[in-house]
């Protein structure tokens, strides 16, 4: 069973869909979404979106690669959470997958 905010981690796969990026204060970030995020059996998410970290960069990752990785699982408040009367705060906690590492490929896509 998955526990949030602790610090134990769990061992999770999913499947390489595609790169990204997103503005960032040095310049773009490079992102990789997942889909079918599953761990101990069962599907946690039907997508993910992960920044690019060492791990992920030194995979040669080719669509439909299925990735293995260690990561916990922790709780994060998303909506606007400014001071603006004209905006409507609508916060609510969802999931994240936290310090993900020890990544691999442990199925190829197949050839086309």
């Amino acid at each position: 069973m998955l526990e949030l905010g602790s610090a134990e981690r769990h061992t999770f796969s999913a499947k390489f869909v595609r790169k990204g990026y997103k503005s960032g204060f040095r310049g773009d970030i490079t992102t990789y979404l997942f889909s079918d995020v599953m761990c101990d059996g069962e599907l946690l998410t039907d997508h993910i979106w992960m920044t690019e970290t060492k791990g992920l960069k030194s995979l040669d990752l080719v669509e439909n690669n299925i990735v293995q990785f260690n990561a916990r699982v922790s709780l994060y408040t998303k909506g606007y959470q400014g001071r603006r009367e004209d905006v409507p705060r609508r916060c609510e906690t969802d999931c994240k997958l936290s310090y993900p590492n020890n990544f691999k490929i442990i199925a190829e896509s197949p050839s086309n």
